[in-house]
């Protein structure tokens, strides 16, 4: 999406720019404290783009359904159209992908065990209101 133009907003590379590697230059812990002000500052300069009328992706973990309402307001905000479609991959490709990550060092990195349990929190779109974006369909 990138190539097309548009802007790419990541929540954890911001993190990790800032503060250093999540559980070697700051406790594990602290890392929702300095994850909110990323959060919030991301959410504004997302309004901002799409009222300027540029096409966002946002690169954060909306797991649960209430996350991504609260998105979905944020860029309703902005006066324009807000799409918040949904990617499901199934357990192993998630996996693949976060080992992957874990290897460019450039956000957050995530133990083995941290990223088994993630496929465990994540709550796919269930009301209908969601676009799902099946994995073959593109």
């Amino acid at each position: 999406m990138q190539p097309s133009g548009a802007v790419r907003l990541s929540v954890d590379e911001r993190v990790h720019d800032r503060h250093g590697r999540y559980g070697v230059d700051y406790p594990e812990r602290a890392y929702f404290a300095l994850e909110a002000p990323v959060v919030a500052e991301v959410r504004e300069e997302l309004v901002a783009l799409v009222a300027a009328g540029r096409d966002v992706v946002l690169d954060h973990g909306l797991w649960m359904g209430s996350d991504r309402e609260e998105w979905k307001v944020a860029g309703h905000r902005s006066g324009r159209y807000a799409r918040l479609p949904y990617f499901p991959v199934d357990r192993a490709e998630l996996l693949r992908r976060l080992a992957e990550r874990n290897e460019r060092k450039d956000a957050l990195i995530l133990s083995p065990g941290g990223a088994g349990r993630l496929p465990r929190r994540v709550r796919a779109p269930s009301d209908g209101d969601e676009e799902i974006i099946e994995r073959d369909s593109f």
